[in-house]
């Protein structure tokens, strides 16, 4: 993968290597001069650096190089940071770049801890938080607020699609192993609650350190002694790849036991090898080989990335960007700058459209809306070429795939 460019490495202008629509109105608007900046805060060298990382960063240069191309009098420029997953160095980082870096969103952020805080900051400084990494459903909920939205997915989504739709197949009994820290916690909990609700049972469950636990033998084990037909994997990043190759390890499901990663995108895939994940279930918002524009974009992305293909985080970096560029350009540079809830609420005002994620809407409650789709992993011998790794089992239509926006509890929707 492409080795991370330093903490405050910067794109300006660039070949762009796809174009957008642009709209008269909004080209009369771009003040010449103009220059926004973007800062990508992600995990450049930890457990979820291939999901998120450097190709995040990547994801979002391509939308600045995009979008300067049909605007040529705006200026984006791109920083990253790595955080290392610590809540307290994104809120120093994101002070520092809002305060002395001229910085005016933060994106990704792959932590839902870190997340939770940046939507705090964001809002305490009148900025943005384009919040595509992070997972907690609270950030659309009992804390969302009017400088953040979340794209891509959430706790609420992975549990809906994929714990129903496996105690429908006949995975009526689970056992979870979580990650202990928000995320993990939530994830394990949203997805119980639509097990139970499907007519299955929570047979129990255990939580490891994060990030440092890499030894998943003896919860494993615990698992499969508890007889449940399907074991939850409510983590991420490493620790998802670490279990998953541990299960195969301990042969935990030669009788039938099933394992669901509740959180596990492509890049962690290709880690672990088709021999080792066949047969596992997943729900993503974004897969490469969907259509003719997705082939492209993974094209693209593949020619930064040594040939990787983008996780749905990845993508959503992409569509994110673009889609505040959008605002921003709507909006006119300078008052988008000096007020952040200004540019959120343009972005809930007007459509998302995008080559990836395709037409969609951003709720009053900051949720970005679009269909989530699960997949079941091929085996090696359904896999046809590099990255072939995906069957479509079935299409989450985006009104049923995120939670109502009436079930949320977010002070903006009852205020």
């Amino acid at each position: 993968m492409e080795r991370p460019i330093g903490r405050r490495a910067v794109v300006r202008g660039g070949a762009a290597l796809g174009g957008l629509a642009m709209w008269p109105r909004a080209r009369a608007r771009a003040q010449a001069g103009a220059t926004i900046r973007i800062g990508v805060l992600t995990d450049l060298n930890g457990p979820n650096m291939a999901s998120n990382g450097p190709g995040s960063v990547v994801g979002a240069k391509l939308a600045a190089e995009d979008f300067m191309q049909a605007h040529p009098g705006l200026t984006v420029e791109v920083l990253q940071a790595d955080y290392q997953s610590k809540p307290d160095i994104a809120l120093a980082v994101g002070r520092d770049w809002f305060d002395s870096h001229g910085v005016d969103a933060i994106s990704n952020v792959n932590n839902s801890a870190a997340a939770l805080a940046i939507a705090g900051l964001v809002r305490d400084k009148n900025k943005v938080g384009l919040i595509t990494g992070a997972a907690s459903s609270d950030l659309t909920g009992k804390a969302c607020g009017p400088n953040h939205v979340h794209w891509v997915y959430d706790t609420w989504a992975l549990g809906n699609c994929t714990g129903g739709a496996l105690v429908a197949e006949g995975g009526n009994s689970w056992f979870f192993i979580g990650a202990d820290y928000t995320f993990g916690h939530q994830l394990a909990g949203d997805t119980a609650s639509f097990v139970t609700k499907a007519g299955g049972k929570v047979l129990g469950s255990v939580y490891t350190p994060f990030p440092e636990t890499t030894d998943f033998s003896a919860y494993l084990l615990q698992a499969q002694a508890s007889g449940a037909k399907v074991i939850g994997l409510a983590n991420s990043g490493t620790n998802t790849t670490d279990c998953i190759k541990q299960a195969r390890e301990f042969d935990v499901t030669r009788n039938g036991t099933r394992l669901a990663a509740l959180l596990m995108m492509i890049p962690d895939l290709h880690g672990v090898g088709l021999q080792a994940a066949q047969g596992l279930a997943l729900t993503e918002a974004f897969y490469w080989d969907m259509n003719d524009a997705s082939r492209a974009y993974g094209k693209r992305f593949g020619a930064r990335m040594n040939g990787w293909m983008p996780s749905m985080i990845q993508a959503g970096d992409y569509s994110a960007v673009t889609h505040y560029l959008k605002s921003v350009v709507a909006l006119g540079p300078e008052k988008a700058k000096a007020d952040g809830r200004a540019v959120i609420a343009q972005m809930k005002a007007m459509p998302t459209d995008d080559p990836l994620f395709g037409h969609g809407v951003v709720r009053q409650d900051g949720r970005k809306l679009h269909p989530m789709y699960l997949f079941q992993v091929k085996t090696p011998a359904e896999s046809k070429s590099p990255w072939d790794y995906y069957k479509l089992l079935r299409t989450i239509p985006a009104d049923e795939a995120f939670r109502p926006l009436n079930e949320g509890n977010c002070p903006m929707v009852h205020a």
